[in-house]
């Protein structure tokens, strides 16, 4: 399993929880984003920047993920092509996304989306706090740990 981590959202107190999670589980992982992003040095974390772009992160990911990878990333529309490819797929606050849950995502986020285009206001996202890592914390070592035991 190889982990990749949609970096151009990456929320910069999680850097040094994804950096031990990486070193503990010695995850082959890969950091895809548009700028350079540092979550720390390691043998097993290697950095791809991408060009300017949309997608170009997301398509990069989904071009190189196989079955059975991991992908962290608050992008919902990645999520799902992700979850296509038989891989995992987690959010910045632990949020798991699956089969199960995946087109409900996607459904509200394209309302959102709609709503918005249509000149309609809608919140943004609450801020990511302290209580989001421990729960991303905890989310991703029990999916970690119950794919390493498949």
């Amino acid at each position: 399993m190889r982990l990749f981590i949609d970096g151009d959202a990456f929320p910069n107190l999680l850097k040094p929880t994804m950096f031990r999670a990486i070193e503990r589980f010695a995850l082959s992982t890969v950091v895809v984003s548009n700028k350079r992003i540092d979550i720390g040095i390691s043998e097993n974390i290697s950095y791809i920047v991408v060009d300017l772009g949309a997608d170009e992160a997301d398509n990069y990911i989904v071009e190189m993920i196989t079955e059975g990878d991991l992908v962290i990333t608050a992008d919902i529309p990645l999520a799902d092509r992700v979850i296509s490819k038989n891989a995992y797929a987690i959010d910045h606050r632990g949020e798991r996304f699956c089969e199960d849950n995946i087109k409900q995502y996607l459904s509200m986020r394209n309302l959102m989306q709609e709503i918005r285009d249509n000149g309609g206001e809608t919140k943004g996202p609450v801020a990511f706090k302290k209580k989001d890592v421990q729960e991303f914390a905890n989310q991703l070592n029990k999916l970690l740990v119950s794919i390493r035991k498949k």
